[in-house]
């Protein structure tokens, strides 16, 4: 249960709350993102290399059978590697993890323990 609110939509959400409240929320567990679905495309690989990096630290999963991954639009899985490669290129604290699943919670589900352990170790790196 607690792993659905973090992905799809709810992943997108937790990414975007604390793309606009670092102040608030620092921490971002987004499974299966839905950043395909954002008005106008996805805007985060452009804000990210436009936007100066900010406090976070993000663990974001995908799967390579996400929604339409053999399709060139909408386009779940490329759409979180964009993210991913934005996070890296910027020098974010962050860590990409790959499921070979579709779009729904088993991996996700598996990966939550350690996504939670990795998220609140003690330092910000």
């Amino acid at each position: 249960m607690t792993e659905r609110r973090l992905a799809s939509s709810g992943g997108n959400c937790a990414f975007t709350v604390a793309w606009f409240r670092p102040d608030r929320f620092r921490r971002v567990f987004c499974s299966s993102g839905s950043f395909v679905q954002m008005p106008d495309d996805n805007p985060y690989p452009e804000l990210l290399r436009d936007t100066p990096p900010k406090p976070l630290r993000i663990l974001l999963h995908t799967a390579m059978r996400d929604l339409n991954w053999n399709k060139p639009q909408y386009n779940w899985l490329s759409a979180n590697l964009q993210v991913a490669a934005a996070l890296a290129e910027r020098g974010y604290d962050f860590r990409l993890v790959l499921g070979d699943g579709a779009h729904d919670g088993n991996h996700g589900g598996v990966i939550l323990p350690d996504a939670l352990r990795w998220l609140w170790r003690p330092q910000f790196e």
